[in-house]
């Protein structure tokens, strides 16, 4: 019996299905036995083998005493674990927005992102994503304080050094005001202590140099040592992960473009600090 292609979709079910089964305390044996069946049954399920149904599946998750939520998600999942790209509408209601990206890049062995607007959310100290969260339409005053602190678990899990990680940001970008002057020195500085890390690479896109390949929006390309690359593309009404490679490719070709334009590492440092030297004269104008 074939395993199915290797999907996003795909992934997030057997991760899930080897959480619960820690969870419970169970081997793939154990759990087998239990249900009175073949150990390969387990195996087949984990690793989403054609031929296992919904209610095989159903008799799992109950033993693991999987909550109603995670029931209902693995279900569903279950059912379109070989479709690759996912479009994950915002008010799908998922509870976890965050939980594919997240699960990805733990095991993504390089991740490039590029942000045009705003601050990369890597790389965000909390107010700044607090108030970057309140301008958003799709998220709520009760989703809020979620928001900031799944994007600060994110950043500690993916900047630990055990990845390549790259981020592109336009200049108007880190010039965008968010949150009062006190907000944006805190987050300038950040950048700067950021940049020093061997692991991180931070390069901008000076707005002198004008219109740019990165023109249609933000995005992040993770690349794995396994299994072939994906893109994630984040908007107000959904997010997205793409998996046909042509696609993939396209973005690629963004950043080769990126990479050609943007300043270098340490230009990009003297760019951060000019600014916060302009904020700070400015700030002293204002105050005599």
């Amino acid at each position: 019996m074939p395993l199915r292609r290797s999907t996003v979709r795909g992934r997030e079910f057997g991760d899930a299905i080897r959480a619960l089964l820690r969870a419970a305390n169970l081997t793939n044996r154990a759990a087998a036995e239990l249900l009175g069946w073949q150990e390969a049954k387990v195996s087949e399920l984990v690793n989403g083998k054609e031929g296992v149904s919904d209610v095989d599946l159903a008799k799992l998750l109950g033993l693991l005493r999987t909550p109603p939520d995670e029931f209902d998600h693995l279900m569903a999942l279950h059912r379109e674990t070989n479709v690759r790209d996912w479009l994950q509408p915002t008010k799908s209601g998922m509870t976890d927005r965050a939980r594919t990206l997240r699960e990805h890049e733990k095991i993504a062995s390089d991740i490039t992102g590029w942000s045009m607007n705003v601050v990369h959310g890597l790389l965000q100290v909390a107010e700044y994503a607090r108030h970057v969260g309140e301008a958003l339409a799709k998220v709520g005053k009760d989703d809020l304080q979620t928001y900031v602190e799944t994007r600060i678990a994110r950043q500690k899990a993916v900047l630990d050094g055990s990845r390549t990680v790259t981020i592109f940001m336009h200049e108007n970008a880190i010039r965008l005001p968010v949150g009062g002057p006190e907000v944006m020195a805190e987050q300038l500085h950040h950048l700067l202590r950021l940049s020093v890390r061997p692991y991180l690479v931070m390069r901008l896109i000076p707005t002198a140099f004008g219109p740019h390949a990165g023109l249609a929006g933000d995005f992040d390309l993770l690349k794995f040592k396994k299994i072939p690359p994906l893109v994630y593309v984040e908007s107000e009404g959904a997010n997205v992960f793409l998996e046909d490679q042509p696609s993939v490719g396209l973005y690629d070709t963004v950043l080769e473009s990126l990479k050609r334009t943007a300043l270098d590492e340490a230009q990009s440092r003297k760019l951060i600090t000019d600014i916060i030297g302009e904020e700070s004269r400015h700030d002293q104008l204002a105050e005599e």
